[in-house]
């Protein structure tokens, strides 16, 4: 796994493509993977022939500090729409003829889609160094929340994901519904696809949007298709009569200020 305190890179075989409207502003077989100190998750960029650089022109508004301290950054330029800061060049000899781009900048996304091969990527390139392995136990599990059964099953699908506890996928049928509210947010992950969720509709000490759903994952998770998940972080998962701790995460703040 490349160190997080240095900028890395290395070539990916995957096809990319990033299109805005109707227009196709990347189309490259040879992008780079790259890993920016201090960034958790990949970026692509890439060489460029491979980017329609005739819809890119110096920025008017660089940033300062930003992306491992490149200089070089583009704001592109679709029909009548100007996204400023769109795409920047890595300030190493080694990527200077490579361009990376954001995926989100105010308000919204920067290009609408990408896509590895024929796949819909999200929020950022899949790392290599990480994996999610979703595989079908007897286990017997058991979700509280505040101190309601929620969900009881001897079916789940344990979803193991680099960095991540266990989270505990429950068939739908083993969900009680009656305590659930469906709610209008909406997620979007790389490994699994775009998420539905539900809060408690009791008021209580869980946080909002506390479960979720894939109603159509992509295939390499397509084993927790409208499974529900809860965050272990905020209710009680008991599994096989044993309590389990609640895990300390990356989720773990927001869903304290969340619930609070």
């Amino acid at each position: 796994m490349p160190a997080s305190d240095t900028l890395n890179w290395e070539p990916s075989e995957r096809w990319v493509r990033g299109v805005r409207g109707d227009t196709t502003i990347v189309d490259s077989p040879h992008p780079v993977l790259v890993w920016e100190p201090g960034h958790p998750v990949p970026r692509y960029a890439f060489p460029t022939s491979e980017v329609r650089t005739d819809l890119l022109r110096p920025s008017a508004n660089p940033p300062v500090g930003a992306h491992a301290g490149a200089t070089v950054f583009y704001d592109l330029l679709v029909g009548d729409e100007v996204v400023e800061n769109a795409a920047w060049s890595y300030p190493i000899a080694q990527l200077s003829e490579y361009i990376a781009f954001e995926w989100f900048n105010h308000p919204g996304r920067v290009l609408d889609h990408w896509y590895e091969e024929d796949e819909e990527i999200f929020v950022h390139p899949r790392d290599p160094y990480k994996r999610i392995d979703p595989i079908p136990s007897s286990r017997h599990v058991r979700v509280e929340v505040d101190g309601q059964v929620v969900a009881d099953t001897r079916r789940p699908v344990l979803l193991f994901e680099t960095g991540l506890p266990i989270r505990y996928y429950i068939p739908p049928d083993d969900v009680n519904f009656d305590l659930l509210e469906s709610t209008d947010e909406h997620t979007r992950c790389p490994y699994k696809g775009i998420a539905s969720y539900w809060s408690a509709k009791e008021a209580g000490t869980a946080p909002p949007n506390v479960a979720w759903a894939y109603p159509e994952p992509i295939p390499a998770a397509a084993q927790i298709k409208d499974h529900v998940a809860f965050y272990n972080e905020a209710v009680d998962i008991i599994v096989d009569g044993v309590k389990l701790e609640r895990p300390t995460t990356l989720f773990s703040e927001r869903l304290r200020k969340l619930g609070s």
